[in-house]
């Protein structure tokens, strides 16, 4: 079982502070075991003012962060001089340096300043809240912001955009932990997608279809049905009763991606799922997901989590003798 601490800080939002026991606490294994356990602490073990009416209590201080394997920083919009001066407060710089060697960190939202001013973020991507982004690129010129993303996985530091993106920031842990099947369990119990890719577009100021535009979700819904099928640009246009400029315009305005990166995105969540789940062979697989070839497959995978097909599947499940086969 993984230990997750949350760190909560002075004027933590209620929604993000949730996000962590709500995803990481309801993920069990096969028997039902828990997989992870969730604690939360402050800096000194007291009370917490939230951005609500309300304040919190919690039972440990910074003391549980030496404990961690996962420590997640909610976001807070008491940032204080962090946000003006881009350093940390005494006392909150003091409980950062008690979470020991290789512990993951994370954040969620514009907590992406706390391991920012800690130099946590030196040299590395990351990315926060869009609103926040420029001012947070200003401030902290050594990291490479990403504004355009739902979460940047870096390794062992990982941070996501606003609000409900720390949900699937926290879903990608689980299925990077523990395997697709976990994490979209977890993701029907919570009542929530079970995989909007970190590559996704932040959703910024885009103005939805009114309800006499047509939209591309029936397509979409008719595309995930066939993934094994070519589905060129003309054809899902055609479904969508759509010229081929209006469908990509129309898409991207929906979506935040082109018709063609989703593609992909789909047939990588099919592949990794068949990999974790089923018998196939990697050809077979590759087959069933629509990426033609072993070598399309293998390229994909390396490109999105750095693994080849084999690498992956015995990492989440063990590979029968006759079912391996050479690397492409």
């Amino acid at each position: 079982m993984q230990r997750v601490v949350v760190f909560a800080l002075d004027g933590v939002i209620p929604f993000e502070l949730g996000i962590p026991a709500r995803i990481f606490g309801v993920a069990k294994g096969p028997d039902g075991e828990p997989l992870y356990e969730v604690i939360t602490c402050t800096v000194d073990g007291g009370p917490v003012r939230t951005d609500s009416d309300f304040s919190i209590s919690v039972g440990h201080g910074a003391e549980a962060l030496a404990t961690a394997d996962t420590v997640v920083i909610p976001a807070t919009h008491a940032l204080g001089p962090i946000a003006g001066e881009g350093r940390l407060p005494e006392p909150l710089a003091e409980a950062l340096g008690r979470i020991r060697p290789g512990a993951r960190l994370v954040s969620i939202c514009t907590a992406a300043y706390v391991l920012a001013a800690a130099g946590l973020l030196d040299g590395r991507r990351a990315t926060t809240h869009w609103s926040s982004a420029e001012h947070f690129q200003k401030l902290f010129p050594q990291v490479d912001v990403d504004p355009n993303v739902l979460f940047v996985d870096d390794g062992d530091v990982l941070t996501s955009a606003g609000v409900a993106a720390g949900v699937d920031l926290c879903l990608h842990i689980v299925r990077r932990d523990h395997g697709s099947e976990v994490a979209n369990r977890v993701a029907r119990r919570c009542v929530v997608p079970p995989w909007r890719d970190g590559g996704q577009a932040q959703f910024i100021e885009r103005p939805m279809p009114g309800q006499s535009t047509a939209t591309t979700a029936a397509t979409r819904t008719w595309a995930l049905e066939r993934l094994h099928l070519p589905l060129p640009l003309a054809e899902l246009a055609a479904h969508a009763r759509m010229s081929r400029r209006t469908f990509t315009r129309r898409f991207r305005d929906e979506m935040g991606i082109s018709p063609g990166q989703w593609l992909v995105v789909q047939r990588l969540e099919l592949a990794r799922r068949l990999l974790e789940t089923s018998d196939l062979p990697v050809d077979g697989v590759a087959e069933r997901a629509g990426f033609g070839t072993a070598t399309s497959l293998r390229q994909h995978l390396q490109a999105a989590v750095g693994v080849s097909p084999m690498a992956y599947r015995r990492t989440f499940r063990p590979v029968e003798p006759g079912l391996e086969m050479a690397e492409v």
